[in-house]
């Protein structure tokens, strides 16, 4: 009797083991607004590059976005966000480290310099990632749609959630985006040379994208809305800093794709669907009618829907439809 209980007791003993080393790869993510979670309340249309990424990986990979709006990385050490992340690292977890917007701000609790200060807490990042088993991913800014040789004078990029269409500035734009980061581009670059750190260049991602749509349909990918276009705005907004719905994914899927070159071994968790539906905001809709409104409207391919999480009322179809449903992070049909 007491030879079958150690049985099961070893059996319980490897199947907790096995279910441990099963356990997903977390990908941390610390940064700014343009990386991070948005309120999406009110149907509210912003929303940070990271808050999509998890479209683009399977349930192998888990995304835990730290990135908090007008954090610089002075601030994200002083407010205990990173030894929060710190507590959580698990020995080969990733940690995408991306900041520069607020860094470049005056006000003395975010501001850093590059060449210095800037780099300092880069490198203390990617450290104490070291130290904790983690394996640190440094990317650089994403740039902000500026076409005008001038950028308008801007000391908090929060400030542009407050203003409306009328608010902005009349700038006359050229047909050249103009960089608005200076060295604090630079700056990650070098720590990651110095450090011999996974690097992305986001910012020369970004810039080939809104330079390839041009001046006019760049602001698609922004919180760029005339009055009365988004019931969410409907004064409008020019924020040439900040993502809506459709641009975060668009970065994300650049960003996926620069990341898995980068990383060759994340490349088997990479995934496509054509559209994903999240109750919480990460993907394309929130609700799942629209989603299939959209691939019924799509004619000639078939068209996958990756579901993430929660129960859905599962939909009536046609007979003949070109719809392939992804079930994930245990989501199910009622």
């Amino acid at each position: 009797m007491k030879s079958i209980k150690y049985l099961i007791g070893a059996l319980c003993i490897i199947c907790v083991l096995t279910a441990a080393n099963r356990r997903p790869t977390t990908i941390f993510m610390i940064g700014d607004s343009t990386m991070a979670n948005k309120d999406i309340s009110h149907d509210r249309k912003e929303r940070g590059w990271g808050m999509a990424l998890q479209c683009f990986f399977d349930d192998n990979i888990r995304i835990d976005n730290h990135a908090v709006n007008g954090r610089s990385s002075l601030s994200f050490i002083n407010e205990g966000r990173w030894d929060t992340v710190l507590n959580r690292m698990r020995p080969g977890d990733y940690v995408i480290i991306q900041f520069g917007h607020n860094d470049e701000k005056p006000k003395a609790d975010r501001h850093t310099d590059p060449g210095s200060t800037f780099d300092y807490n880069l490198a203390k990042f990617v450290r104490e990632t070291r130290e904790h088993g983690g394996i640190p991913v440094l990317m650089n800014a994403v740039v902000r749609r500026n076409f005008a040789k001038v950028a308008p004078k801007n000391d908090d990029d929060e400030k542009l959630r407050n203003t409306t269409f009328k608010d902005a500035n009349g700038l006359v734009e050229g047909d050249s985006l103009v960089d608005t980061h200076g060295l604090y581009i630079v700056a990650p670059r070098d720590v990651a040379k110095r450090m011999n750190v996974h690097f992305v260049d986001a910012n020369r991602i970004t810039h080939e994208l809104e330079q390839g749509l041009g001046r006019e349909e760049s602001k698609k990918l922004h919180m760029w809305f005339l009055p009365g276009e988004e019931p969410s705005v409907p004064k409008g907004r020019q924020d040439n800093t900040h993502y809506n719905v459709y641009g975060a994914h668009v970065v994300a899927h650049l960003l996926a794709e620069a990341l898995c070159e980068e990383i060759p071994v994340l490349s088997k968790y990479r995934t496509d669907a054509d559209i994903t539906v999240d109750k919480r905001g990460r993907g394309e809709f929130m609700q799942l009618m629209p989603a299939i409104e959209k691939a019924l409207s799509t004619p000639g391919k078939e068209i996958t829907i990756q579901i993430l999480g929660g129960q859905w009322e599962q939909p009536k179809l046609p007979k003949k439809h070109h719809i392939k449903f992804v079930m994930r992070e245990g989501a199910t049909w009622k």
